[in-house]
């Protein structure tokens, strides 16, 4: 029998400041919330039965969700689900193999040539979440000698993917195209660049100045990636984006996009010229030695694409919520940051109370997103819109966050 030795509780003592799992012992934030009851993390839900659209069960009872990034209420459309369903059927639950290898569908490839198409591009590669393309993406793209030249205010998966790669990186402030040129004037002529942005900003819902950005771009020899995350499906005529709402989709080089927010499923892809494509799928490590994406999760995506090239009404009725939404708060003298995308986000200066604002809401029967420092540069009480919601919906929401807000004695306005 293999021998095991186990540290004793004393020999655990003695080790001291050596213990590997002393910060875990130490980090007590979740433990503080819990103990003042305003712990709104890791919530369970449970199935869509007898809910309505927009409503979730949670804890054996149905709550109004305004924190799903669902933005065109595909997840529970029919056409979704049965696509879902009849893959499993044909193809099985899984691949069992990178795409390198045995992992290659002909579902995966006919979706890739379609996503390629939506954001008018040569070619595309399907990744396993939208964290894993703009990690792999960047990491693999850029090489020592270059740099990176990323907003100040990119999602984390950008974020590692520039702290993982052996280029310069250099953060520019937050949609500053002075800012940003400065930056491209001081690197040297033989550094290739790459400028990195999101097109909707994912916290505060704001839009990047992609136009100022591919005008920099084209001056200074630069390369471009946007992060279309919450812009697919959302903006831009045919879906494709903010890069096609601000009508700059063709100059930009890299356009990335996830699966989990208006395409219904999990996953995510990274779209360019064929060359750049090739050379991602043989480079970007977590590609190279990842199983590829579920069938269910492929075909979803398939029959998400086709709801948005036949519902067209779907995306209106989605910004037409959220504009209604931002008019009526800010009516009622709330500090609405600005945008016109599905998220709207209310500044709420205290961090307790806006975990306060939150609590009270979900027993009121209203789920919506408490967003601390630093993951915004704000708290933020981060409302999602979705084509679900009705009129309905938006004044049960704002009549709840005026009347608790009032009730709890938290101030909402600037």
């Amino acid at each position: 029998m293999r021998s095991v030795s186990i540290l004793s509780s004393a020999a655990r003592t003695a080790r001291g400041s050596n213990d590997l799992f002393e910060k875990c012992r130490n980090f007590t934030r979740p433990r503080d919330l819990q103990d003042a009851g305003l712990y709104l993390y890791f919530g369970v839900f449970n199935d869509h039965k007898g809910c309505a659209p927009g409503e979730i069960r949670m804890r054996n009872r149905k709550v109004l969700m305004f924190g799903s990034n669902d933005y065109l209420g595909l997840t529970t459309h029919p056409k979704v689900m049965e696509a879902a369903i009849e893959a499993v059927r044909r193809y099985g639950s899984g691949c069992s193999g990178s795409r390198l290898l045995n992992g290659t569908l002909d579902l995966h490839v006919e979706v890739e040539a379609r996503l390629a198409a939506l954001v008018h591009k040569e070619a595309a590669m399907i990744f396993g979440t939208g964290f894993q393309a703009n990690y792999a993406a960047l990491s693999a793209i850029t090489d020592k000698g270059e740099v990176m030249l990323c907003d100040h205010n990119l999602h984390a998966s950008l974020v590692e993917g520039a702290l993982r790669s052996p280029a310069r990186t250099v953060r520019f402030r937050h949609n500053d195209m002075e800012h940003l040129e400065r930056c491209l004037e001081n690197c040297s002529p033989e550094e290739k660049v790459l400028i990195v942005s999101e097109g909707v900003f994912s916290m505060e819902g704001d839009l990047a100045d992609l136009p100022g950005i591919v005008r920099l771009a084209k001056k200074y020899q630069a390369r471009t990636y946007v992060d279309e995350a919450h812009g697919i499906g959302v903006l831009g005529a045919t879906g494709a984006g903010t890069a096609e709402h601000l009508g700059v989709l063709d100059e930009m080089d890299i356009v990335m996009g996830t699966f989990s927010k208006s395409l219904a499923t999990v996953g995510g892809f990274v779209a360019s010229e064929q060359a750049v494509v090739d050379y991602l799928k043989h480079t970007a490590r977590p590609f190279v030695f990842s199983a590829s994406l579920a069938p269910a999760s492929v075909a979803a995506v398939r029959a998400a694409l086709d709801i948005i090239r036949e519902e067209p009404d779907r995306q209106r009725r989605l910004l037409a919520v959220a504009q209604r939404l931002r008019v009526e708060l800010r009516a009622r003298g709330c500090y609405v940051l600005e945008g016109e995308t599905p998220i709207v986000p209310v500044v709420v200066a205290n961090e307790l109370d806006l975990c306060r604002l939150c609590k009270a809401l979900l027993e009121d029967g209203i789920y919506v997103n408490p967003v601390l420092r630093p993951a915004a540069t704000q708290n933020l009480l981060r409302i999602s819109c979705t084509a679900a919601h009705t009129d309905a919906h938006v004044d049960r929401l704002v009549e709840a966050i005026i009347r608790l807000a009032k009730k709890l004695d938290i101030p909402l306005s600037d």
